[in-house]
């Protein structure tokens, strides 16, 4: 346990760094994450019959955030996105030269599935930070604290007063006082929010909290039915006592993009 709370302490304050300090470092530490996170995936993913493309899919995810970021950050023009045309289309020609491929349409699912699971994802977060059209750390911030309230209470409730199973099949752990504890604690860190970071009205915070907890709750499922179909108990065991940062932000990558569409819609 101590060396799960060290661990989650020194990350949330690399995390917390690379929001506040600079746009460029925010931009670079999730490149690197998205990047890391992919290969995880990759690893998880992969099997006897086929495996991803994990260098041109490193190569394409590396390429095209760093082009969104620099599109976001005004160092480069919107036209120099379609340079990630020819990147996917060389997924697919890659795999006319492999050999060890029995099935090469799932390596090129694969390898395509995992830029669309993990990497859009964190470009939608990444995006956030950009609603207001110049660099404002306050909504990724607001975002992740109300996630990560989200888990905490989920995680507390269910653990000392969870009966009733959520989802057995998939995560057995997980109850429906779990999830009932953890969105009542993301609305009262939205309440929080609405008083202190004004970017957003008191009832666009309270629907980002609504939408970040059932969401998150659902990409944490989507992903522990990924590793008990690939028989994988953690990501990767880079965060000791937490396993990989797959695991850390698997509710992330399906309340992003939604949490992104609301706000689209709304602001």
């Amino acid at each position: 346990m101590k060396v799960r709370a060290i661990t989650a302490l020194f990350f949330v304050i690399v995390l917390l760094a690379s929001m506040l300090l600079s746009r460029y470092l925010f931009a670079a530490f999730f490149a690197l994450l998205s990047v890391y996170c992919l290969n995880e995936f990759y690893r998880i993913i992969s099997d006897k019959l086929s495996t991803a493309n994990r260098l041109l899919g490193s190569i394409t995810a590396v390429i095209s955030f760093a082009l969104y970021a620099g599109f976001r950050l005004e160092a480069l023009p919107a036209s120099y996105l379609w340079l990630t045309v020819p990147l996917v289309s060389a997924i697919f020609i890659a795999e006319l030269y492999q050999t060890r491929h029995e099935k090469p349409f799932a390596a090129i699912a694969y390898t395509l599935l995992g830029i669309i699971y993990v990497v859009l994802p964190f470009t939608a977060f990444f995006t956030l930070g950009f609603m207001g059209g110049t660099y404002d750390y306050r909504l990724p911030l607001g975002f992740m604290l109300v996630l990560w309230a989200n888990d905490t209470g989920a995680y507390l409730v269910g653990r000392y007063l969870g009966r009733r199973r959520l989802f057995e099949r998939i995560s057995p752990n997980k109850t429906w006082e779990g999830f009932a504890g953890g969105v009542l604690l993301a609305l009262f860190i939205s309440w929080i929010l609405a008083q202190n970071i004004q970017v957003l009205l008191a009832w666009q915070w309270i629907s980002v909290a609504l939408l970040v907890s059932v969401f998150g709750t659902f990409g944490d499922l989507v992903e522990s039915m990924l590793k008990r179909s690939q028989q994988v108990k953690d990501s990767g065991d880079l965060l000791p006592g937490h396993g990989g940062l797959l695991d850390r932000f698997d509710g992330l990558l399906l309340a992003a993009p939604v949490v992104l569409a609301f706000l689209a819609s709304t602001l």
